[in-house]
């Protein structure tokens, strides 16, 4: 009988070794965003993290799972991952601080056909950078490594991040009343929206495109396109140990069209003015070149305003200048007005 070579795993296409130097090598990006909570090290089934009850009267868990979508495609293209992984942190972080919640750890999900463990390595260097702009902790996640599942020299990323929040400091839009204002403090850009529809227009069937430096961004457009989310948890935490927000709102797929009304009450309606706040010129290069309509633009992209803050009248001053003093661009750019049931919640004049 014929004796047949024996097979491997690496056969398959999975190098067990290579995922085990992966694991080494990001030990020190993981032990970077630990906080005194975690007690855990990396490399376990699970992550330990303990829940400091006593410092709350009544803790509420709040989490959050996403991913970065096809900002992916133009990370591929130039063959730069150093960036993806604060996209990937901040699309979780900033959906849950929007309820008052600080994120205390995140997990991630890195998936591909064949582990490089350079590129590995740089996407957990990202991450790790997401982690401690926002302050939580990176105590987990998982490299698969699937041959046949995705293209040559994809993957793709997804996150997952637990936060807390004292159950009588819940901010769900629900005190906000008409007379307030609203506040947009500024994006970085595209952060992970609508980049299917930017991807479109700006490159069709010519990534080679990114290269090319447009005078309006004064710089390429794939630095451009690859500029992180905006973190903005400890802006937030900052604002709340001062002055009252009623209601906040991630500006993410949608535009502040469909996100605003996620914490309005009924009664109330947003009435923005559309010359308040700067618009970033790359929302400009998209419209141009795709000859995209605005009422489209405003429900694909944030157009400049990465989280919008509804505030007592009284208080909005006083929290432009503290952000402003956070470096952070921030506008006034609208009021809360009565709404009828027939009318939009959110108007643009």
């Amino acid at each position: 009988m014929e004796n047949k070579e024996s097979t491997t795993y690496r056969d398959a296409g999975v190098d067990i070794d290579a995922g085990n130097r992966f694991v080494e090598m990001i030990r020190p990006l993981v032990k970077s965003t630990l906080r005194p909570e975690v007690k855990t090290d990396i490399g376990g089934f699970g992550g330990l993290f303990s829940l400091h009850a006593e410092k709350y009267q009544n803790p509420v868990l709040v989490s959050s799972t996403d991913g970065v979508g096809t900002k992916l495609k133009i990370a591929f293209h130039l063959d730069r991952h150093d960036t993806v992984g604060i996209d990937l942190v901040a699309m979780c972080v900033n959906d849950i601080i929007v309820q008052g919640a600080e994120p205390l750890f995140f997990l991630d999900y890195l998936a591909s056909g064949k582990l490089s463990v350079e590129k590995s390595y740089q996407i957990v260097k990202g991450i790790s950078e997401g982690c401690r702009q926002a302050g939580c902790a990176l105590i987990g996640g998982e490299t698969a490594e699937m041959p046949g599942m995705y293209a040559e020299g994809e993957y793709d990323l997804a996150g997952f991040t637990v936060g807390v929040v004292d159950n009588a400091r819940i901010i769900d839009g629900s005190a906000i009343t008409v007379g307030d204002k609203v506040i947009g403090i500024a994006s970085s850009g595209l952060h992970s929206n609508g980049f299917s529809l930017a991807r479109k227009v700006l490159l069709g069937n010519h990534p080679e495109r990114l290269d090319n430096i447009f005078p309006e961004l004064g710089r390429s457009l794939g630095e451009e396109l690859l500029t992180p989310t905006r973190i903005y948890v400890k802006t937030i935490l900052n604002l709340l140990r001062d002055f009252t927000i009623k209601g906040m709102a991630h500006i993410t797929g949608g535009g502040l069209m469909e996100n605003l009304p996620r914490v309005l009450p009924k009664n109330c309606r947003a009435q923005l003015d559309r010359g308040s706040w700067e618009i970033p010129p790359i929302f400009s290069l998209i419209r141009r070149e795709g000859n995209i309509d605005d009422e489209e633009m405003l429900r694909v992209f944030n157009l400049g305003v990465g989280m919008a803050l509804v505030v007592p009248k009284e208080q909005a001053e006083d929290i432009l200048q503290r952000l402003n003093g956070l470096q952070e661009k921030a506008f006034l750019i609208g009021e809360i007005n009565p709404r009828n049931q027939e009318e939009e919640q959110v108007a643009l004049v």
